[in-house]
């Protein structure tokens, strides 16, 4: 294990998140969109995904599709670092191949789980500051509960002035599945993805490998990931009472369970093709800067090996 491996990880997500943050922003306020509220008896001033855009631009300025991004950022590097630093030693120690030597699926899903709970936990606060940013919007378009704070610094002090230390980490328990299922499907599947496509001849060139597998991997992640993708949300944006407590939901289950109840399969998907058109470019790119940025290291470390020999 390397402290480069974990360093790389973060900072090929925060490249990532700078082209993805927008679809992150569309997709927050669908999902916050006719909050347990059944179908047909609420305004929808986000008609999909292109309306989303047109309507956030012209309501909120272009500026609004940055919001949340500095807590995306340090979000991001943190999750990224720990999971994506544990799979190069899971990898690199083959804790991640069966007995035949093979990259297991298996094994990916196990420590791509515990590399993302690990990650998310640490990373928790940043994640619930990002919603609560890029849900504010003017009256006209607002939905879900409107936090007020003006950025990511007064955020913090508006939660510990309010909520106390552990306020930060109020619905930290809601991220762990959501990113306990994305970063095991998403580790498991460019893993296996990969060897394949190099084994079989279909795709070996190195970064063109990478990129296939990133993108089948974005894909996967999309599907599993949307219904604990919106329970998080609805639990990071809640509105808390006096005592720091969540006002509509009480824990994971109460969230799913009600949006269940009153929202039915559908609400448990809402913003799904803004999740899949944010996750599969941002997984994309993710994968693909992991790999350049390991492979220029070990170029450079090779490099170098050989100019002092000589």
């Amino acid at each position: 294990m390397e402290a480069s491996d974990f360093l790389i990880g973060g900072c090929a997500a925060m490249g990532a998140i700078c082209f993805t943050n927008p679809l992150e922003v569309i997709k927050t306020r669908i999902q916050l969109q006719g909050e347990l509220a059944a179908r047909g008896t609420y305004c929808e001033p986000y008609k999909g995904i292109f309306h989303a855009f047109s309507t956030v631009i012209r309501c909120d300025g272009w500026l609004a599709l940055k919001k949340g991004l500095v807590p995306a950022l340090h979000y991001q590097f943190i999750l990224n670092s720990v999971r994506l630093g544990i799979y190069k030693m899971a990898m690199n120690n083959k804790w991640m191949h069966d007995k035949n030597g093979d990259v297991s699926f298996f094994y990916g899903l196990l420590w791509g789980a515990t590399g993302g709970v690990s990650g998310s936990f640490c990373a928790s606060p940043f994640f619930m500051v990002k919603i609560q940013l890029q849900s504010r919007a003017n009256d006209n378009i607002a939905v879900g509960h409107q936090h007020q704070h003006s950025g990511m610094i007064n955020a913090f002090r508006n939660i510990l002035k309010q909520q106390g230390f552990f306020g930060l980490w109020r619905g930290a328990t809601g991220v762990l599945p959501r990113v306990a299922i994305g970063s095991s499907t998403q580790i498991a599947t460019f893993g296996k993805t990969k060897e394949i496509l190099r084994d079989y001849d279909i795709v070996t060139q190195s970064t063109f490998n990478s990129l296939c597998a990133a993108f089948i991997a974005g894909t996967v992640v999309a599907v599993a990931i949307t219904p604990p993708d919106v329970v998080s949300t609805r639990l990071y944006n809640q509105e808390v009472d006096t005592y720091g407590k969540g006002v509509l939901y009480k824990g994971w289950l109460d969230c799913i369970s009600k949006i269940f109840r009153t929202e039915g399969i559908r609400g448990l998907y809402k913003g799904f093709w803004a999740n899949y058109l944010r996750q599969a470019p941002h997984s994309t790119l993710l994968l693909l800067f992991f790999d350049i940025l390991i492979t220029a290291r070990d170029k450079y470390r090779t490099f170098t090996a050989t100019t002092k020999r000589t």
